[in-house]
């Protein structure tokens, strides 16, 4: 088994719930980092994964979907500095730890964990997401597992659907269709959460929708008369939105599985970074106790 774990979702956690008052010695903020770091090690000491990454979003205007669609991401505010800051100290003390991390300034978190999915299935290896990303839920396979480790809830495929609205392979559909406020993607007007799964239960993808809208007006749902003319209306709105929905697993990503074996731990490393940051022994004693898998 694979982790893949969606960095971001834990290290933005950690900022917003950990007090601010935590800081290095020279006044900077460290509680994004602190979070993260005891996540990290925890989730190592519960599972002892023999092939684990994490991955970082650093793409922030220049992917293929702000090209696609400029004002993708548009309503969210930019990171403050002393976050972003710690972002790189995340990266830096997963290698300590001996974890691979990854990110890229074109493809966002969620395409290359798609395509580190993608490469271990290849290999035969499945797979478990990390994250409350619904987004992510489009990877799961049928040997793998989606583990929102905050809810401490784990989904295999047959539960996605029931938790997020669609099953794995018609959740960018899904998604299109309803579109996604958090990302600032439109879907079609006055499809919301409920029309858009009972449209993914008629259809088996937003092809097949198109293909035959008409029949939409047959589901029992308020207003399903007027569906086949709205769908029809914004066909185009709808498949732009799936071109953003939709995970690319093909990144430009030179590794393969082998390359996510965890290693032990650098002790020294770790205790001079504890140390540069004013951490105290909690991290320090549980890297001695992770060892590396064989």
């Amino acid at each position: 088994m694979v982790y893949l774990i969606d960095a971001s979702v834990f290290i933005f956690r950690a900022w917003h719930s950990l007090p601010p008052e935590l800081q290095d010695a020279e006044g900077n903020p460290t509680q994004a980092l602190y979070g993260f770091a005891c996540f990290l090690g925890d989730l190592i000491e519960r599972r002892s994964p023999r092939y684990l990454a994490a991955v970082f979003d650093e793409c922030d205007s220049g992917s293929f979907r702000h090209a696609l669609y400029p004002p993708y991401k548009a309503n969210r505010e930019p990171a403050p500095a002393a976050l972003r800051r710690q972002f790189g100290l995340c990266r830096e003390f997963c290698r300590h730890l001996g974890v691979a991390e990854f990110a890229s300034p074109q493809f966002e978190a969620d395409d290359l964990i798609g395509t580190l999915a993608a490469r271990c299935r290849a290999e035969g290896l499945a797979v478990t997401v990390v994250s409350r990303d619904k987004d992510l839920a489009q990877l799961v396979g049928e040997r793998d597992v989606y583990w929102d480790y905050a809810g401490d809830t784990e989904y295999r495929y047959h539960e996605i659907a029931g938790r997020f609205g669609a099953a794995p392979e018609r959740m960018a559909d899904y998604l299109a269709l309803r579109g996604d406020s958090v990302d600032n993607v439109p879907g079609v007007p006055g499809v919301g959460h409920k029309t858009a799964a009972a449209l993914m239960r008629l259809y088996g993808s937003l092809d097949e929708l198109y293909a035959q809208p008409e029949r939409a007006a047959s589901l029992p749902l308020r207003g399903a008369a007027s569906l086949p003319q709205r769908l029809r209306a914004h066909r185009d709105a709808a498949y732009r939105a799936r071109a953003l929905t939709r995970i690319a697993c093909d990144a430009p990503l030179p590794v393969c599985g082998a390359d996510l074996r965890r290693v032990a731990p650098d002790l020294g490393a770790i205790g001079a970074f504890c140390d540069r940051h004013r951490f105290g022994t909690l991290l320090r004693r549980q890297a001695g106790r992770i060892h590396a898998v064989p």
